[in-house]
């Protein structure tokens, strides 16, 4: 019994170590094992709270370690992954910072910096129960993360490869989801409390465009399109009056 006890937190710390893998994965240009071990990190991610709750054990301190885990696997890695691609997108394949090019890069981690904020934010944010405020940190990672995979990827779909890997594409993703990471624009959550069709109607919906995104276009292509429209639906549900946002409580 103790050491189921301790579930929940090894959980939380095995989506740490993935993320340290997924950079050091990245600064060895060893992409194939991005996706496996930023896989594994949001399966960590979203298990240790399950776990946390069949068992019946919480902590502040489990609350604090999943924030501190997720800053470096949906924090760090995005940015990395920027940082590598706006780099390739210049032609630069060492980081060598006597060479200005390389700043350019650096664009990248303001998603880190956003990130960081974002989930300092999400402790204190009693709103963020039931669902989000801002785009959150695994839904960014899987963005970045698809148009890494659409890199790699042997086949241009659709001219997407040619457009999402370029250096204005790039660098303007990078400040666009900066700012959704801390926007004031309330997104429905993932988690299903029930199976009931009537309750969610809007995540069995983003289940099937999901679905069709999958069977359209490339994988990695359709990552970055399935959580183009996740904030696409919150924005409309959000205009629409479907989801409320609450006054700022901090």
């Amino acid at each position: 019994m103790i050491v189921l006890k301790h579930l929940p937190n090894a959980l939380t710390l095995s989506n740490l170590f993935c993320g340290c893998l997924t950079v050091l994965s990245i600064l060895s240009d060893q992409l194939t094992l991005v996706p496996i071990f930023i896989t594994i990190s949001l399966l960590a991610d979203y298990s240790d709270g399950l776990v946390a709750r069949l068992l019946k054990v919480s902590s502040p301190m489990g609350r604090e370690l999943d924030s501190l885990a997720d800053m470096v696997s949906f924090g760090v890695v995005p940015g990395m992954m920027l940082f590598y691609m706006i780099n390739k997108a210049e032609g630069i394949s060492m980081i060598n910072f006597s060479d200005t090019s390389t700043y350019l890069g650096l664009v990248g981690f303001v998603v880190t910096v956003f990130s960081c904020l974002r989930l300092a934010k999400f402790n204190l944010d009693t709103r963020q129960t039931e669902g989000f405020v801002g785009l959150n940190t695994p839904a960014c990672t899987i963005f970045v993360l698809g148009i890494l995979l659409l890199e790699i990827a042997p086949n241009n779909y659709y001219g997407l490869q040619q457009i999402w890997t370029n250096t204005i594409f790039l660098v303007a993703t990078s400040c666009v989801l900066a700012y959704l990471l801390v926007a004031e624009i309330p997104m429905f959550s993932f988690k299903f409390k029930s199976l009931s069709l009537n309750e969610n109607k809007v995540r069995f919906s983003f289940i099937i465009i999901s679905i069709a995104c999958l069977i359209l276009f490339e994988f990695g292509a359709a990552l970055s399109v399935i959580i183009l429209n996740y904030i696409l639906i919150s924005v409309i549900l959000w205009m629409g009056g479907l989801l409320k946002r609450e006054k700022r409580e901090f």
